[in-house]
């Protein structure tokens, strides 16, 4: 089924959600759509350009040997064409078709780029499958592979499909001319590209001397400068923009324009930088993959400043310090943070083979750039990107106060981390009752407030079911961003909040702790409220969660407040997680590192239980564990009534972990 998000419904819902300067911004953009429809300036002539943002002497050889050989891996089997995304294994990426979507078999139609209905998967297909290969971050492993081995075969096959993407997209034809973090982000690749083929005697032909690939890049950067996100959709989309645009101005700084370019790239990029953050450092769209995306553009960014001398405000250091602190400390013992709210599996830099785990290598370069602290986890593993980075990134002091120890509650954003020592490994225990989203649309969030996330020496056991898709299939977008598909509470069959399509809700959910006590290593506790049911008959929905470490127990007690309800409970189980259920318990076990291992959960008795498991009509019962992936898992579903349930104690929950 296709989302449509071009009805007269969801133009009038969506322009509901945006005040009198975004209205005003977006009529000029529509204003000037039109006139580039015919108006199209060349690209200013420019002779004696030179790249000179190239990478110290000596970094390739700091790059760990076992990274380098999982980076070698990745690009070998680029070489043969294979890569997949979002579930989509592909073979042909030898000779890539830039406009085709190997999932459909559709094709995105020719035209002027504004006029492609890109959210149409009847008429173009299924636009993240066709987007993400022209990201072209496969072509900087690629050429990260060159400067380790310095075989030129990687060189060359870079090369190659840089002048084929050229040449079948011109400027302002076509489906890639559509987004800007798309464009912002393929700069961000092209800059690391050119960076990484230094050594290559075809580089400068490829990029400097190739009247080509300056006429792409100065469009890029006139389209982006033209074009950007704007009030309620300034999220980590603007912040992909702004870092693309201003590295490119500063390492192809070759136009008239490239200052000008440069500093209001800048400029935005520190003030969304400030706006898209959380002071505890979490980020606003409550997002986890999305706060990687934002630390890691935002590092990129400064890379660049820092290559080429363009100063920066202490303030865009000082966020992606607090952003890396924050991670540290939301992270579980296996080094995961929490899967809340949307997730495509989106980066900034991709310089990595296989294998390589994101979060510790975030972790790695904000050790080497900031320093750790003595509460941080430890990081295992290497990667390549870290020392790239570090070796362009200027040490600085910083006037911040750092955490003394290690932040569980952030209240600013409504997360609380839950942890204790278990017998065979960490309980860690995610609450959520921060803002619904970030900005008026809440474009990224999911109707979960006060919903746990709940694991066991890194395993999901109450797990957060993930994202799934973005266009398309309307019904499963519905299912994964739903309260029943989240480990909460849903009266009356409702969402908490109300969407008005697939990027946009109408009515945001207000959350609030209540009671948070992190400071006892026995027990810690948690109490939140929220008022997404208050409006049709007052009811409020309070939740309390407690983590005995030495019970080895989480306990949850679910209360409503208000007049008779229908309710479901839902607690939706991790894919590796086995459940035998017999009335209201049920006995779990999954297995460790080779270990068996199991837990009790005994579920409310006031409501009747049910296990579902990979049902469609509706869709119940799946664990989404990246983009465009999905497979069966068991949800535990419990529907009575709430009448009064505050006298009777409420609904009470209770997980025991076995050792």
């Amino acid at each position: 089924m296709t989302v449509s998000s071009g009805s007269a419904g969801w133009y009038l819902r969506r322009l509901s959600r945006m005040g009198p300067q975004e209205v005003a911004g977006r009529v000029g953009d529509a204003v000037r759509r039109r006139r580039w429809r015919t108006a199209r300036p060349d690209c200013p002539s420019v002779t004696g350009t030179r790249f000179t943002a190239v990478l110290p002497a000596g970094t390739i050889t700091a790059i760990p040997p076992d990274a380098a050989k999982r980076l070698i891996a990745e690009a070998d089997r680029l070489m043969y064409g294979h890569a997949e995304y979002f579930g989509v294994v592909r073979d042909d990426l030898t000779d890539p078709d830039w406009w085709l979507d190997p999932k459909t078999g559709r094709r995105a139609p020719w035209g002027y780029a504004f006029d492609v209905p890109y959210r149409n998967e009847d008429a173009v297909g299924d636009i993240k499958q066709i987007w993400e290969p022209s990201r072209h971050q496969y072509l900087t492993v690629l050429a990260a592979a060159y400067a380790v081995t310095g075989d030129e075969r990687y060189a060359e096959r870079v090369a190659e499909h840089l002048r084929s993407w050229w040449a079948a997209n011109p400027p302002l034809r076509g489906v890639h001319w559509i987004s800007g973090i798309e464009l912002g982000i393929r700069l961000l690749s092209w800059v690391w590209i050119r960076r990484l083929l230094d050594g290559w005697p075809g580089a400068a032909a490829l990029f400097e001397d190739n009247p080509v690939a300056q006429n792409q890049i100065w469009h890029h950067q006139r389209w982006l400068a033209a074009f950007p996100s704007r009030g309620s959709s300034a999220n980590n989309h603007v912040i992909a923009e702004a870092a693309g645009q201003f590295a490119a101005a500063c390492a192809f700084d070759w136009f008239p324009s490239s200052a000008r370019w440069r500093a209001g790239a800048l400029r935005s990029l520190e003030r969304h930088l400030r706006g898209n953050t959380f002071l505890s450092g979490l980020n606003r769209e409550l997002a986890t993959e999305y706060h990687g995306l934002v630390l890691e553009l935002g590092l990129a960014a400064l890379a660049e400043a820092d290559a080429v001398g363009v100063p920066v405000p202490a303030t865009v250091r000082l966020v992606l310090l607090r952003m890396t602190d924050a991670l540290a400390a939301v992270v579980d013992g296996r080094l995961r943070p929490p899967r809340q709210g949307d997730a495509d599996d989106g980066h900034g830099l991709v310089v990595d083979g296989a294998g390589t785990d994101r979060w510790a290598s975030l972790l790695a370069t904000g050790d080497a750039i900031f320093g750790r602290l003595a509460w941080w986890p430890t990081v295992t593993g290497t990667d390549v990107r870290t020392p790239l980075l570090a070796a362009l990134i200027k040490p600085t002091e910083l006037a911040a106060t750092r955490p003394a120890g290690r932040p569980a509650h952030f209240a600013d954003a409504g997360l609380t981390i839950l942890r204790g020592p278990g017998e065979t490994g960490e309980i860690w225990c995610r609450c959520d009752a921060g803002p619904h989203g970030f900005l008026s649309i809440a474009a990224h969030a999911h109707a979960d407030a006060l919903s746990v996330e709940v694991r066991h020496d890194g395993v999901d056991v109450l797990a957060d079911p993930g994202t799934y898709c973005y266009h398309g299939q309307r019904e499963w977008r519905q299912y994964f961003r739903s309260t029943l598909g989240h480990n909460t509470l849903q009266l009356d069959g409702s969402d908490q909040s109300v969407s008005g399509g697939p990027f946009l809700w109408t009515r945001h959910a207000r959350s609030r702790v209540l009671a948070v006590d992190t400071s006892n290593e026995g027990m810690a506790r948690w109490c939140a409220e929220h008022d997404g049911y208050q409006e049709t008959d007052g009811a409020v929905h309070r939740r309390r969660v407690e983590l005995s470490a030495p019970k080895q127990e989480l306990r949850v007690v679910d209360e409503v407040r208000g007049p008779r309800r229908a309710v479901q409970l839902a607690f939706h189980l991790g894919p590796a997680i086995a459940a035998d259920l017999t009335g209201n318990r049920a006995v779990l076990t999954w297995t460790r590192d080779g270990e068996d291992r199991s837990a009790v959960l005994d579920l409310p008795g006031e409501l009747s239980w049910r296990a579902h498991r990979g049902e469609t009509d509706p869709p119940l019962g799946w664990y989404s564990a990246g983009f465009g992936r999905k497979e069966p898992t068991t949800t535990l579903v419990g529907t009575g009534f709430a009448d009064g349930a505050v006298s009777s104690g409420g609904f009470t929950t209770v997980l025991r972990f076995r050792g």
